[in-house]
């Protein structure tokens, strides 16, 4: 198959938060942007699920704070408004498997976490309505990175592009295992992007909805720890407007390899402890499974810690000659690992480019 060759001036490998808002922030640079995307939607490890319906469940990034100052700006230029997520005064605390889980009464807290009007996916909708869509290939996993004289060359399933410059916002370790460079990365760079986390690589989102928030009732709650699991943390998850219902939360990476039902099985035993037979009449589940996602998580070759090697400042070098800058949330020096490093990111890239 022959494939059709295109010439621009940057190239965007990734159309998460840290690709698009890079691009967004390129509009009026006089540059010609491409963004690549292996899979068929954007967005990345922003997936919200329901958001047309305004029932949206968060299957990947949820959370931001007032801390994440730069992320807010952009969502403040984008119209793009957020709500406190509902915690309650208490939670239900399972402490260890041989004594019964108890309602634990929590202290205020000065710092909300807080949750997008609509759905985290509409700064991802909002980013993209600024760029155009004749920029955006979806479906053309990269093959290989190839350094010319003048140039570079981003090779995909069905396109050759040409390009002064390429931007790669996949995880560091996903970059490594499944793109060839020519010439090849640095053995330091490749080892260091062998033991960098991944964000969300090993979590598991699962969501139930709900005809009503049963757990509101007194001596409950929509809040769970458990030390016991395997859901290690559980929030109300219903809308802004409360007018949708649902749970959300963390079930334990550990069972990545079990089916779906098989999980299900095991998250109605943990939730009838708490809640009894009302747990059972849910409308709807809903999981992802991130360490199954090939397009953002790819298994490491020993054991890596939360955010290890996270914002290291081999990543903030160019490589192939200067043609090759490696972003994404897990290489920013400010809060890698969040929605508001994957900005941070951009900004940082976006600077290096228009200076």
């Amino acid at each position: 198959m022959n494939k059709t060759n295109i010439k621009s001036d940057i190239v965007i490998i990734g159309a998460g938060l840290t690709g698009l808002t890079l691009a967004y922030l390129l509009r009026y640079s006089g540059k010609k942007v491409i963004i690549i995307e292996a899979r068929n939607r954007l967005g990345g490890r922003i997936l919200t699920k329901g958001i047309k319906t305004n029932r949206p469940i968060e299957m990947g990034a949820t959370w931001l704070g007032n801390q994440h100052q730069r992320l807010r700006i952009l969502m403040q230029e984008l119209n793009i408004s957020t709500f406190d997520q509902v915690i309650g005064n208490a939670a239900i605390y399972e402490a260890i498997s041989t004594s019964p889980h108890y309602l634990a009464t929590l202290p205020p807290n000065p710092e909300p976490s807080m949750r997008v009007k609509g759905g985290t996916e509409q700064i991802i909708n909002a980013l993209d309505a600024h760029i155009d869509d004749n920029n955006i290939l979806l479906d053309q996993p990269v093959s290989q990175i190839i350094s010319k004289e003048s140039n570079v060359q981003v090779h995909t399933k069905d396109h050759i592009i040409e390009a002064q410059l390429v931007v790669s916002t996949l995880p560091p370790n996903l970059l490594a295992r499944s793109i060839e460079c020519i010439p090849h990365l640095p053995t330091n760079l490749i080892e260091l992007a062998h033991t960098t986390h991944t964000w969300m690589g090993e979590s598991i989102k699962i969501a139930l909805t709900y005809t009503e928030p049963f757990w509101r009732s007194k001596n409950l709650s929509g809040t769970i720890m458990s030390n016991v699991g395997p859901i290690g943390e559980m929030y109300d998850h219903s809308n802004y407007e409360d007018s949708f219902y649902a749970l959300k939360g963390f079930f334990s990476g550990n069972y990545f390899s079990v089916s779906r039902e098989e999980r299900l099985v095991m998250i109605m035993r943990q939730l009838n402890k708490y809640f009894g037979s009302k747990a059972e009449d849910y409308l709807t589940y809903e999981e992802v499974v991130w360490r199954n996602e090939p397009y953002s998580f790819t298994a490491y070759d020993s054991h890596v810690l939360p955010h290890q090697n996270n914002g290291h400042q081999l990543y903030q070098q160019s490589y192939m000659d200067e043609k090759l800058i490696i972003g994404g949330t897990e290489t920013s020096t400010q809060y890698p690992g969040y929605m508001e490093g994957a900005v941070y990111s951009a900004l940082s890239i976006a600077q290096r480019i228009l200076n």
